[in-house]
């Protein structure tokens, strides 16, 4: 909160989720992985395959969260929001694990 009533422009709270990048050795591997992964709720995972015949897997979920708190050094949420983004946050990152 010290650090918001301090700012003077734009500020947003971000939360990304866990990312696990996988280098499988054949498309099979990365499929069951990618089944595995979605079926464990991290649905926004995908399979990529490069230059060379990599293949690579990306486990990602879908527990983002962006939210502006000031704008132009203005607070425009409440300390008890504040709170209650940050309480939110924590449990999106508990359920990363």
């Amino acid at each position: 909160l010290t650090a918001l009533e301090k700012s003077t422009g734009d500020v947003v709270l971000k939360f990304e989720p866990f990312v696990l990048h996988v280098l499988c050795q054949e498309l099979q591997d990365a499929q069951l992985l990618h089944s595995v992964a979605i079926n464990s709720g991290f649905r926004n995972s995908g399979i990529t395959v490069g230059r060379g015949g990599k293949v690579m897997k990306a486990v990602r979920s879908t527990h983002c969260l962006e939210v502006p708190l000031t704008h132009k050094g203005k607070l425009m949420v409440s300390e008890e929001y504040i709170e209650f983004l940050v309480h939110i946050a924590n449990g999106k990152m508990e359920e990363n694990t």
